[in-house]
């Protein structure tokens, strides 16, 4: 968590986009002019959602890479909408480049597109790609375009997909993906509230990575990138040799007495987590 100092210093002279640190506000106010992301997109275009025609692809994307993915959804069923629809996806690529980004049309009609939060509206769905397909190019891009039938998690072909809340994105898209190939920043214990409650992506943003997002409408772009920068944080963590943060809590009952006796420092010494630690994704 940052220090209090950093906090404050990073308010009054820091770029929430690229996060950059200037000498003083008036310089940050001129930065932020002419600021660009790392996927090349002007700042004050981040949010994508004014435009009714959005559909991004970089087609040159190959090879088995860690990608994050987002989607908003629309509400549908009844005056209510309660029930999500997924209206829009996008998924980029480790550096932040967008990979793919585009608005979906649902299955089933929207009744509420909740503007207020996604700033989307009817006529932006209007000629969107159908779902099925949207769902297509998400696999192809997954799956680095090889027939999913013909891979497994072990052939290192298939990307380490980051995302928060990926089983909700992944069941509004339909998509199945293995387990093992996912990073979620809401069920991943060091940022968890409790083993059963998540924190929101909004407020691990602000606590680790020291700036707000989602001020105005969300923007799936915008969440992609604070869910990479998050899992990045967490995956250059560094442990001491030896440690093996995967599960190991073998200890077999009939020595409980044993435990019984150790002082703290021997149980910890012994001890294990009950996770696999996204560093060792970056042991290879």
């Amino acid at each position: 968590m940052p220090k209090e100092e950093c906090k404050i210093i990073f308010s009054n002279q820091g770029c929430k986009f690229c996060l950059v640190i200037l000498n003083n506000p008036d310089a940050l106010r001129l930065h932020q002019e002419i600021c660009q992301l790392p996927s090349g997109v002007l700042a004050p275009l981040a949010n994508l959602s004014i435009f009714d025609n959005l559909t991004i692809d970089n087609v040159q994307i190959r090879g088995p890479q860690v990608v994050a993915l987002a989607c908003k959804m629309v509400g549908g069923c009844g005056s209510d909408g309660s029930l999500d629809l997924c209206a829009r996806v996008c998924l980029i690529d480790e550096y932040e480049s967008i990979v793919s980004h585009t608005y979906v049309k649902p299955p089933t009609p929207a009744t509420n597109y909740r503007y207020q939060t996604t700033g989307i509206r009817a006529e932006y769905l209007r000629e969107a790609l159908p779902l099925s397909q949207a769902q297509r190019k998400i696999q192809d891009l997954l799956y680095n375009r090889e027939p999913m039938r013909k891979l497994r998690p072990t052939d290192g072909k298939a990307s380490i997909l980051v995302g928060h809340t990926l089983d909700r994105d992944l069941s509004l898209l339909q998509i199945n993906y293995p387990t093992t190939m996912m990073r979620d920043t809401a069920k991943y214990p060091p940022l968890m509230q409790t083993n059963k409650l998540s924190n929101s992506l909004k407020y691990l943003a602000k606590t680790y990575l020291g700036y707000d997002i989602q001020a105005r409408s969300e923007d799936p772009y915008e969440d992609c990138v604070a869910s990479m920068r998050l899992y990045k944080r967490m995956r250059s963590q560094v442990h001491k040799k030896g440690d093996h943060p995967q599960n190991q809590n073998n200890f077999a009952l009939w020595r409980q007495s044993e435990l019984e006796k150790m002082t703290p420092e021997q149980l910890l010494e012994i001890s294990r987590s009950d996770f696999y630690c996204w560093c060792l994704d970056s042991q290879g």
